[in-house]
């Protein structure tokens, strides 16, 4: 069955997704840009970027198709909360974490979001390691840790037996969560369900494919609602642009190259 469902011919700006990017600093404007440029990319109507005022800046210069919304400062901290909440409420989704940094207060600014917006939410990048999955209160998120990410979590060891490591996975995907972990094979999973992804090649350790992932993630998610078909086809076409890329460019491929391609690879796919 296809993720996506075919839109309606009466349909108006805002039907097919919104999304909200939560991310950047005065360090990093590249991530957000990229994972908010993927959202749009999937078919949703509206991507905005909530950034520190002069990341946003930047990211207006990188891409016309994307709002951005500014906030005071070099970094998020507590006293944006309030607004960022209040803002939240007009998103289908939120993607929280590309680009955000490790500012003791972003930290404690990305935790307060994540608990308290009820939005379905992707948790990726900066703001899984603003969390702690044996005491935070999280619901209606996909969070797509790497092995590390997941460990600085979770404070466990991943084991390196496969059933062992899906029982714990399965143990911290708490309430409706899910999991997508990163890897050589991804693995995305919640309470019930697990799938494997084997797409993908060494050549997507370049930087900006984690945020091209996350973006995707929220963009299906947006548009669907379903958490962990949303992650897993997220991963699937991730790997599979990767490929079609070594094939075409070899080990030279940059995280922006997917970019352009997204929609052509759905097409194919039949998503």
């Amino acid at each position: 069955m296809p993720l996506l469902k075919k839109r309606l011919a009466d349909s108006h700006k805002g039907d097919n997704g919104r999304v909200l990017v939560i991310g950047g600093s005065n360090k990093y404007t590249g991530a957000p840009t990229l994972a908010a440029i993927a959202a749009l990319r999937t078919g949703v109507d509206i991507v905005t970027v909530a950034a520190p005022e002069q990341a946003a800046w930047i990211i207006n210069t990188y891409s016309p198709d994307l709002i951005t919304r500014k906030f005071e400062g070099d970094f998020f901290n507590w006293d944006n909360v309030k607004d960022i909440i209040d803002l939240s409420g007009k998103f289908d989704v939120i993607l929280i974490g590309p680009g955000l940094g490790l500012e003791p207060d972003t930290l404690a600014f990305t935790k307060e979001i994540i608990e308290r917006v009820p939005n379905p939410k992707v948790i990726d990048a900066d703001a899984l390691k603003a969390i702690k999955l044996a005491e935070s209160e999280i619901h209606h998120a996909i969070l797509t840790p790497h092995s590390k990410e997941f460990e600085i979590m979770t404070d466990e060891t991943l084991p390196k037996e496969q059933e062992e490591k899906i029982k714990m996975l399965r143990h911290f995907a708490k309430n409706d969560n899910v999991i997508l972990l990163k890897g050589h094979i991804d693995l995305i999973i919640d309470k019930h369900k697990l799938k494997s992804n084997k797409t993908g090649n060494p050549g997507m350790t370049v930087g900006g494919t984690g945020d091209i992932l996350a973006g995707l993630c929220a963009g299906f998610l947006a548009q669907t609602k379903d958490l962990f078909n949303s992650a897993y086809n997220a991963a699937y076409l991730n790997g599979k642009i990767g490929d079609y890329l070594l094939r075409t460019k070899g080990y030279g491929f940059i995280a922006s190259d997917f970019l352009p391609l997204i929609p052509e690879i759905i097409k194919k796919t039949k998503l």
